[in-house]
């Protein structure tokens, strides 16, 4: 599972892909239920991109 803000959302897919090599699952963040920051950046996040 990995957050990420909207300028990096495409790298955490391919990163899912890559990893598990399956399509990944892609939510979006309620903003005012977490507040997460992007794991490549420290924006705030906004997805989360998951395998299953």
């Amino acid at each position: 599972m990995i957050y990420c803000c909207e300028e990096h959302v495409e790298i955490a897919i391919d990163t899912i892909v890559d990893d598990f090599e399956t399509f990944p699952i892609l939510n979006k963040i309620d903003d005012e239920k977490l507040s997460t920051t992007c794991e490549y950046c420290q924006k705030h996040a906004v997805y989360m991109v998951a395998n299953a």
